[in-house]
């Protein structure tokens, strides 16, 4: 299992970095990070559930919460905290983060979506 060496969050650009013992580094968009939610809301409770998340462009992360020795809990500030992202998903999602995000904005656009958030009015 890939183990992290860091994990730091630069919240003024709400990126999250982690770097692996393996050397590999990624740096994580917390936007990516929210849509990509291991969480049921985003994943469901079975195949073909998963959600398309919407309107986070400017989704921040308020907390990375340790959860034992094998994952963080991210604290959103749209108030999402149920996504434990343990190591080997950390690294997952560093490595399939190109196709990962071509494969979202593809699905909010087959929707009629956007990463923007909704207008007040």
């Amino acid at each position: 299992m890939p183990t992290p060496t860091e994990i730091r969050l630069n919240r003024a650009e709400q990126v999250l970095h982690v770097t692996f013992e393996s050397g590999e580094h990624f740096a994580l968009p917390a936007e990516y990070l929210r849509v990509e939610s291991p969480s049921a809301e985003v994943q469901g409770h079975g195949p073909g559930q998963r959600v398309i998340v919407p309107g986070r462009r400017h989704v921040g992360i308020m907390r990375v919460e340790p959860v034992g020795n094998y994952a963080v809990r991210l604290v959103f500030d749209d108030l999402h905290d149920t996504g434990i992202y343990s190591w080997s998903y950390l690294h997952e999602l560093g490595r399939e983060q190109a196709e990962r995000w071509a494969a979202y904005e593809q699905a909010l656009a087959a929707k009629g979506l956007s990463r923007d958030p909704p207008r007040r009015g």
